[in-house]
């Protein structure tokens, strides 16, 4: 069994506020002192989970930093108070961070037909690419 420190379970709790802020400023029409908010709450949130040296070795990979100076100038442009633009680049960022996680995700959630909502879903989704 894996065992988690208190710190982590820290940044599990930090890491979900600031996911709530950061959707919760979406909501309110990209208000930017709630994405800010997340996107400080998040990032201390994941470090704590990881920690500073898996975070930084993470980020700063050569062939992610491209997607890191996206996400990392989106939280900054966030900052500056241009919420949009720097959700933006924030999102461009994160999908070209994770882009290598999404396969494990989409399986994961293709073998979860016991589900049926997401059966269905998988299954219409498989439809509609096998159309094109």
């Amino acid at each position: 069994m894996i065992s988690i420190t208190e710190w982590q379970k820290i940044g599990v709790g930090i890491t979900g506020f600031g996911i709530f802020f950061i959707l919760f400023g979406i909501l309110l029409y990209f208000d930017s002192v709630l994405l800010a908010f997340g996107n400080l709450l998040f990032l201390t949130g994941l470090s704590l989970i990881i920690g500073l040296r898996r975070t930084f070795s993470f980020f700063f990979q050569r062939h992610k930093l491209k997607g890191t100076s996206f996400f990392l100038g989106g939280v900054v442009i966030v900052l500056l108070r241009w919420p949009l633009l720097g959700m933006l680049l924030e999102a461009y960022g994160f999908v070209s961070l994770f882009k290598g996680f999404f396969p494990v995700a989409f399986g994961f959630l293709g073998s979860a037909s016991n589900i049926p909502f997401l059966s269905m879903l998988s299954q219409k989704l498989q439809g509609s690419s096998s159309m094109v």
